[in-house]
């Protein structure tokens, strides 16, 4: 059986090209929330990113010592979000800042919001 083969005995050729034009239209939409979800699909990094969503922004220092994890550990995420163009950095002194570059944020505020509401349905009043 040949794979575009469909059983539908009408096909909406004007539903289907508007839905491609859609697609086309939001391609560069598309790219970058499968850019961020691809990113944030580790559980850690999407840790890292509610961190800095939370803090607006903390050195590798400071997420070794909260997440339990050893700096190179931390870091190697924190290059995979850079090179994503996820987080950007500031420099004082010796010490590296990592944030969220603040376009990132509309697409990930819904799963932080998410996250803090299952946290308040958990906490004991």
């Amino acid at each position: 059986m040949n794979g575009n083969t469909c059983i539908r005995l009408f096909a909406d050729q004007a539903q289907i090209m508007a839905c491609q034009v859609k697609l086309k239209t939001a391609q560069k939409a598309f790219s970058s929330l499968s850019a961020v979800l691809s990113l944030a699909g580790n559980e850690v990094r999407l840790k890292i990113m509610y961190l800095l969503e939370e803090e607006n922004e903390l050195c590798p220092c400071d997420l070794s010592d909260i997440l339990g994890m050893t700096i190179p550990a931390i870091s190697q995420h924190l290059k995979k979000l850079k090179d994503g163009g996820i987080v950007q950095t500031r420099k004082e002194g010796q010490t590296v800042f990592y944030s969220l570059v603040k376009e990132f944020l509309p697409t990930l505020n819904p799963f932080f919001t998410h996250i803090n509401s299952e946290t308040l349905k958990t906490e004991v009043p």
